[in-house]
């Protein structure tokens, strides 16, 4: 009995296979908490995100500029099912023939706690001009159709971010805008400004300013029949975005300049139209349409929800969180690596690790993953990785040369970590070819 039993605890010790299974089992049992280092990631990054929409929420939110939009409320009469006539209002609403934005951004960064907010302030100077007014291309009766009611309106996505009064200019006739929009067919939020059009004009010539908070993102909406946006800002790092890139575009340590040019061709709906009409032309996706209001967040959804808006956004240089999780998903490879190096030290030295060792080892590289995230919030990434890096191998190092005995194999230890993980921090640099490298 005592023969057998020695037998096989003499064959557990030697045997390669069953080490290779226990090692395979350790690696599985540590998947776990890699796993969770994910989580973890995006639990910091959720955080990240709250302080940036509570800043952003007091400041301005993300910006959707549309308009401006002339609209002309109607009254039709309709005879319902008992035989009664009843009156009902509903409005025309005309776009410019062209629309010219020219603004500066001007970017600043805040901190709620450890966390960056990315915030700009607008100026902008609006200008264009309305054609002939085309009601006859919508069968309204020109008797129902109640020009001297006729409203001057613009969209803005978050009015909390307007920093001062708009005025405007009709015509040469200076007027004011007031805050919120008679009729949420084309915007949900704005301003707007009743006009009388009586004598109905040839030409509508407009101008105004607008200083506007926002956070993130700005974005504006083709209403014209040409529009034409020139922005330029000194921050670095700018992302366009949406349905047209810009036609010209400068970006160097000194900033940015874009300038786009959509004409109403490149859009699917008309220069005129009743009720909700562009939200219907583009499968109710306009940005300002009241559909796409949160009542919960008071915000609009992201101005790429309609098809036709475009901007751009001020990113941030660095996005530790994005650079954390390309790395965590890699903590089994880290893992697996490690752990095969110390196998062929065991087979070929004829030395022995407990499981328990082989345990620890890993749950090394495991602490190297929360070290990196901890740090890279208050460091940059690439500091943040190299001291992570240099207190794990010193760790492992340090506990391979107690547990080996022999300063040659813990030299290679040392050296197997350092080409591991400076590799993998060369991955990390790369793009378009990181796949490929790894």
């Amino acid at each position: 009995m005592s023969s057998t039993f020695d037998r096989l605890n003499n064959w557990a010790r030697k045997s390669v296979t069953l080490k290779l299974f226990v090692i395979g089992f350790l690696i599985l049992l540590l998947l776990i908490p890699a796993n969770m280092l994910q989580s973890l990631i995006r639990e910091r990054e959720s955080l990240r995100n709250s302080a940036i929409e509570e800043v952003s929420a007091k400041w301005g939110l993300a910006q959707t500029i549309g308009g401006p939009v002339i609209s002309v409320p109607y009254t039709t009469s309709v005879i319902d099912s008992e035989g009664k006539t009843i009156s009902r209002t509903g409005y025309a609403h005309f776009l410019p023939d062209e629309i010219v934005i020219d603004g500066e951004l001007t970017p600043e960064q805040r901190y709620r706690g450890i966390y960056v907010v990315v915030l700009y302030q607008a100026s902008l100077r609006i200008n264009g001009h309305f054609g002939p007014l085309n009601a006859a291309a919508l069968q309204i009766p020109v008797g129902d159709l109640h020009w001297e009611d006729a409203l001057f309106t613009i969209g803005i996505s978050d009015m909390a971010g307007v920093r001062d009064a708009i005025s405007l200019v009709l015509n040469d006739t200076s007027l004011q805008f007031g805050p919120g929009t008679v009729t949420h067919d084309i915007f949900s939020a704005g301003a707007s400004v009743p006009i009388d059009l009586s004598e109905r004009p040839d030409e509508l010539r407009f101008a105004f300013n607008l200083q506007l908070n926002g956070s993130s993102t700005l974005s504006f909406l083709p209403f014209g029949k040409e529009t034409r946006v020139s922005l330029s800002s000194p921050w670095t790092d700018p992302s366009f975005e949406g349905a047209f890139l810009p036609d010209e575009r400068t970006v160097n340590d000194e900033g940015f300049r874009a300038s786009w040019k959509v004409l109403h061709l490149n859009r699917n709906y008309p220069q005129q139209g009743e009720g909700a009409y562009i939200g219907k032309a583009a499968d109710g996706r306009l940005a300002l349409n009241a559909s796409d209001y949160d009542y919960n967040t008071k915000a609009y959804q992201q101005a790429a929800n309609d098809p036709n808006a475009f901007g751009l956004r001020l990113l941030l240089p660095i996005d530790e969180y994005h650079k954390s999780m390309r790395t965590a998903k890699y903590a089994a490879f880290f893992i697996f690596i490690t752990f095969l190096t110390f196998f062929f030290i065991e087979v070929l030295n004829r030395k022995r690790l407990h499981p328990i060792q082989y345990l620890l080892i890993g749950a090394a590289i495991i602490l190297f993953y929360v070290l990196l995230v901890s740090i890279a919030e208050h460091l940059n990434f690439d500091t943040a990785y190299w001291i992570s890096c240099a207190l794990i191998v010193l760790l492992i190092t340090g506990y391979s040369a107690f547990v080996l005995g022999n300063r040659k194999l813990t030299f290679l230890v040392a050296a197997m970590l350092l080409v591991l993980y400076g590799f993998f921090y060369s991955i990390l640099q790369l793009q378009d070819y990181a796949l490929l490298l790894g």
